[in-house]
This record gives structure tokens, C-alpha cells and sequence, in this order.
């Protein structure tokens, strides 16, 4: 799913194409996509864009007439800037925006159908998708540790609440979390004030860092190759290969669709941390610490 990095390169490309240009016409290639029908979509043709903003994972075309476009592009949705004369992609295009300068392919690889399209009017309805994440560009320490400390969870399930911080997932909370040395499964309230600092810092480099990376890849073009698995990751994705900080290889914890990828020297202590399927398979084989696998 992309996530905030990735989120903010797009509404700073897409804003450089379509900001004061007018929407000429939406065509739904899906119509699973589109979730309201009031106002009706046809209601956003002809209208010119005002802004683009990011509203957490959310993409949000602020046209005028007081209208609103939120895109969710969940975990297979992406977007794709192309010619006015250029051929869309296949089977996986759910809709197309056309501006006079190009358009805007709005796509989902797999057969799940999770990506939304909605149209809104007034920012009371708008602000229905704000699930009220924290900001962290924006916060304190002190407004950092309030949040993270008002309800008692692994860090994992933290950093990736919507509800507690804005736009952070399933890669990244891996990689703040190795960054910071902290466990995924450490509950929130049992972190010392130096973990919190830790953790603080942490989230806030990490989010700088990638967005600020992925400026520099798109450049003067449109974000392409939008991935949860970068090469250049520490440890999401890295199952098995050499932590960059230590060497030990990582490891994992498999659940539902996800999985979550950390250092067992540099986070937990040494302790391998239990996954479900594979301890239950090996039971008494199932290593307990990183030395064991030797």
C-alpha cells in the first residue's frame, strides 16, 4: 500500500500537472470504484482544480464549487500521468481523469477491487475521511508521546493505526522500528522516555528520508514503480538477508496478508520473535534466539 512518502510525491507531481486546470471528464472503466452517487460524478466535470492535498493515505482533488475527489489507492491502487493520445492499461485501469494537458489513469493490479473513488461536496463531508492520525512532520515530542501512550498496543499495531498517526503502514513501520531498536511486539505504555525520544526521532527521519528519496527518483516526472519493496530498505521485504546494521539475517512475523520484518540482535535482544504458522510447524524446534540458527 503506498504510504505517506509515497502519497506526498504524488500530490506534488500531480499538483505541478493539474492545479488550475480544468477536469474535462471522468470515465469510470470500474464501477466498483466510484462508492457515492450523490453528488453525482458528472457534477465534477468542467471544474477546475484548486489544490491537491494528501488527507493520510488518501489523494484529494479539491476542485472548485466546493467538490472533492478522494482517491484510496489501498494496496494495489496506483496512478499512472499519460498523453491525451496514449493508450491506457489493460484490464487493470478502474478510471481515467482527462485534463487539457494529459491524463490521469487511476489503476489496480489483482482482482480485489479495495480502491475507492469518491466525490464529496463541503468540507463537513470531506472531513468524514479524516480518521484523525497524528501528523508527524508536525508534532512534538510531547504531542507524540500523548498519541502513542493513549491506548496500550504492540508498537507495530501503533504506528500503523490511522487513527493514532497519519500515513504509516506496513513497510514503514518496519523501518522506523528497526531505526528506533525497538521491538514490534513492545507495548506502548511499557517504553521508557528515552524509547519514546528514540521512536520520535525515528519516525520523523524515516518519513523524511524516503520522501525526500522519492522526490529525487521521480524528478521532473511522474512517480513510477511505486512499491513497498525498495532495495534500499533495511529490513522490510529483507526476510533472510543481512541486517545492514549487524549482519544477522532478518527475520519475520507472517499474519493474515502482511508480515512484519525486524533484526532480532539490534530489536529484540537476540529473541526470535514467535510466527505463528512456523512455531506451531516446528514447535520444539523453533529457535529462540538469532545465535541458535548459527
Amino acid at each position: 500500500m503506498p504510504e505517506l512518502p509515497d502519497v506526498v510525491v504524488y500530490v506534488e507531481t500531480l499538483a505541478q500537472r493539474i492545479v488550475g486546470a480544468r477536469l474535462e471528464r471522468v470515465r469510470l472503466l470500474s464501477p466498483f470504484v466510484l462508492r457515492t452517487a450523490v453528488p453525482p460524478l458528472s457534477a465534477a466535470e468542467g471544474r477546475r482544480v484548486n489544490a491537491v492535498r494528501r488527507l493520510g493515505k488518501r489523494i484529494v482533488l479539491a476542485l472548485e464549487g466546493d467538490l472533492f475527489l478522494v482517491a484510496h489507492l489501498m494496496i494495489a491502487g496506483r496512478l499512472r500521468w499519460l498523453a491525451r493520445d496514449d493508450k491506457p492499461p489493460g484490464r487493470i485501469t478502474l478510471a481515467l481523469l482527462d485534463f487539457p494537458t494529459g491524463m490521469l489513469a487511476f489503476t489496480e493490479a489483482g482482482t480485489k477491487k479495495r480502491a475507492s473513488l469518491h466525490l464529496v461536496q463541503g468540507e463537513t463531508a470531506l472531513s468524514a475521511f479524516d480518521l484523525g492520525g497524528l501528523e508527524i512532520a508536525d508534532a512534538g515530542i510531547e504531542a507524540f508521546r500523548e498519541r502513542l501512550l493513549s491506548e496500550n498496543h504492540t508498537l507495530k499495531r501503533a504506528l500503523t493505526d490511522p487513527r493514532l498517526f497519519s500515513g504509516i503502514g506496513n513497510a514503514y513501520s518496519d523501518e522506523i522500528l528497526h531505526r528506533a531498536r525497538l521491538s514490534p511486539i513492545a507495548m506502548t505504555r511499557k517504553l521508557t522516555t528515552t524509547d519514546i525520544a528514540r521512536l520520535h526521532a525515528a519516525v520523523r527521519e524515516v518519513l523524511a528520508e524516503w520522501t525526500a528519496r522519492l522526490r529525487v527518483e521521480a524528478g521532473a516526472g511522474f512517480p513510477t514503480g511505486v512499491t513497498a519493496f525498495r532495495p534500499e530498505m533495511a529490513v522490510h521485504g529483507k526476510y533472510g538477508q543481512p541486517c545492514p546494521v549487524c549482519g544477522a539475517p532478518v527475520q519475520r512475523i507472517v499474519y493474515a496478508e502482511n508480515e512484519t520484518n525486524y533484526c532480532a540482535r539490534c530489536q529484540t535482544g537476540g529473541t526470535i520473535l514467535a510466527d505463528r504458522a512456523l512455531s506451531r510447524l516446528l514447535k520444539s524446534s523453533w529457535p529462540r534466539s538469532i545465535d541458535e540458527l548459527g
